[in-house]
């Protein structure tokens, strides 16, 4: 039997005749259909099997925020190099799964499919358009062009047909904006072209009703299921980069850092004696405030940050903390939390840890600690919604708790300043330090020149200020790989609490890399250059606690500013003078 052809392999021998093709039908034509169904720009655009890049590079001249997608590592590299326009991304990804472009966290305004349906296999096309839909902004467009001629099984192509396409569009509450046929634009005998438009009305996944029937129609107890769904917030925000794609439908996170965040969440409101069911006063009652949570009391809920390490009888407390959480967590609120009509099916099932672990002497809250307590598994659809409305979900929840909390001390008897509450519900981000960056740009000083990332003006120790990369006013982030040596008159007079604009930021990229790779090297700082990469790992979509690549971080810096850009709208600084 002779082996099944690799199309990938074949787009990749052929990279470059395809490109001279490709190119002899510019995009302006091909795609003037259309053109008057785009958002303004910029706008975010998905590539999805971008090839050669000429698409790509259409949009992205027109003022898009592209976002490009291929697998063929040949056609990649022909891309890049007949195209190298900054405002494309390059992802190698590849339908049905595309889960390196799904752990972005972005959502899309446009996404195209310009001949690819076809390479995507009929028994994977329901997979796939539920992909490509859960990546879509509500309101989005998708884009897909379907081809229809002689098959050429070498390039791994199948049957297409419209009505296919638009019952997967039926099915996902989406609806047909827009549908033609035309003839092949480069003149292939037999060749033709269905262009079809679809639009999502709202998030297409019935995520936000099932979202706020939790959080305001749900029979609570106790505040166990707001305060899980407020944890999921809080790492959806701040600690995404931990959530693993296990399948289609699901989202792993680490029951660690559930169990974590709900430590940080909950030690605040015992502090100030607030009831969370309808009997208690401040410990008494809750499954999950034993001796060993009472022992944290002591400690500030700052220092439980992922990164951070304990020894002795610190580490066994906290030790035994997360595991009573994670029990409570199981028992309660993940077992109650179900769909609305069937209370048989958990909406956040939690898979056991393969092995009881003991009570460590250290412990270092890093991500294979925090995966030893097992994992939930958050439906892929709430996820994403939670990734997107953050900004609005999380207030939501936090008017309930505080509706459910004042109830809850009417029964007791006992009245419940609105003043307190609010304070001891705020979360708290940590502190605005940077310490140990500054102290690396002093060492640095004295040893080598040192420029202002944004300016490229060199640096003294009279005039060199730490900045975040992000604005801590918008995103409170103090990771290492967020702060730059940067001129105090640039960051305080000109970028203030602005996002760097995509343009600027590619302007500094170099300047960026050298501090990164200077401030903390791979081998004199090697604590340093760990802890970079675990908060990396942490924060931005798609880095590894294990990969030293700074460019990879980069690149994945540039998906989070994009992200911080869509969800955020934080008013950017271009920086015109610098570039």
């Amino acid at each position: 039997m002779s082996p099944l052809p690799d199309p990938i392999s074949w787009y990749d021998a052929h990279a470059e005749t395809l490109a001279d093709r490709y190119g002899a039908a510019p995009s302006e034509r091909v795609h003037a259909w259309l053109k008057e169904m785009l958002p303004d720009a910029p706008a975010a655009v998905l590539d999805v099997g971008a090839g050669t890049g000429r698409d790509a590079a259409w949009l992205a001249s027109e003022g898009y925020d592209v976002v490009a997608v291929e697998p063929a590592s040949g056609m990649r590299a022909v891309a890049q190099k007949r195209y190298p326009d900054p405002r494309i991304q390059w992802i190698a990804d590849s339908l049905p799964g595309l889960d390196r472009t799904f752990r972005t966290g972005l959502a899309f305004d446009v996404i195209l499919l310009s001949a690819v349906w076809m390479h995507v296999a009929p028994s994977d096309r329901e997979r796939a358009f539920r992909k490509l839909v859960t990546l879509l902004a509500p309101g989005g467009l998708l884009a897909i062009t379907l081809r229809s001629g002689p098959a050429e099984a070498e390039r791994g192509f199948h049957p297409v047909a419209a009505d296919e396409v638009l019952a997967l569009a039926r099915d996902h509450g989406a609806f047909v904006e827009y549908q033609s046929t035309v003839d092949d634009y480069i003149g292939r005998p037999g060749v033709r072209w269905t262009n079809v438009a679809l639009r999502l009305p709202d998030d297409g996944t019935g995520a936000l009703p099932l979202l706020r029937h939790i959080v305001l129609n749900d029979h609570k107890s106790s505040t166990y299921k707001l305060g899980l769904l407020r944890t999921l917030c809080r790492i959806a925000d701040g600690a995404g980069g931990f959530a693993e794609s296990i399948d289609d439908h699901h989202v792993a996170v680490p029951m660690g850092l559930v169990a974590l965040t709900w430590i940080r969440l909950y030690m605040p409101l015992l502090a100030a004696d607030l009831p969370q069911n309808p009997t208690n006063r401040g410990f008494d009652r809750l499954g999950f405030a034993k001796p060993a949570f009472r022992k944290l009391s002591e400690m500030s809920h700052h220092d439980l940050r992922v990164g951070m390490s304990f020894a002795g009888d610190t580490a066994a407390a906290l030790h035994q903390a997360l595991k009573d959480v994670v029990r409570t967590i199981v028992e309660m609120p993940a077992r109650c939390t179900t769909y609305p009509n069937n209370g048989a099916d958990a909406v956040f099932p939690v898979r056991p840890a393969t092995a009881a672990t003991r009570s460590p002497t250290g412990i270092r809250l890093d991500a294979p600690y925090l995966a030893s307590f097992g994992t939930m598994c958050v439906p892929t659809h709430v996820w994403v919604a939670i990734q997107r409305f953050s900004a609005w979900i999380e207030p939501a929840v936090i008017a309930e708790w505080l509706r459910v909390t004042k109830g809850y001390g009417e029964r007791q008897g006992r009245p419940l300043d609105d003043a307190h509450l609010a304070a001891a519900m705020t979360w708290s981000d940590p502190d605005r330090d940077v310490k140990l960056p500054r102290q690396r740009a002093d060492q640095l000083l004295a040893e080598r020149r040192l420029f202002c990332v944004w300016s490229g003006q060199r640096l003294s120790a009279a005039n060199l200020d730490i900045d975040h990369c992000f604005p801590w006013a918008a995103w409170p982030c103090g990771d290492l790989w967020n702060l730059m040596p940067a001129h105090r008159q640039v960051n305080q007079r000109e970028k203030r609490d602005r996002l760097p604009a995509d343009v600027l930021l590619r302007t500094a990229q170099e300047r960026i890399l050298e501090w990164w790779s200077a401030a903390y090297p791979e081998d004199a700082q090697r604590a340093l250059a760990d802890r970079f990469r675990l908060e990396a790992s942490l924060s931005l979509p798609g880095v590894r606690a294990s990969d030293s690549d700074l460019d990879g971080v980069f690149s994945a810096l540039k998906l989070q500013r994009l992200r911080l850009k869509q969800n955020q709208q934080i008013p950017e600084w271009r920086g015109e003078r610098y570039l």
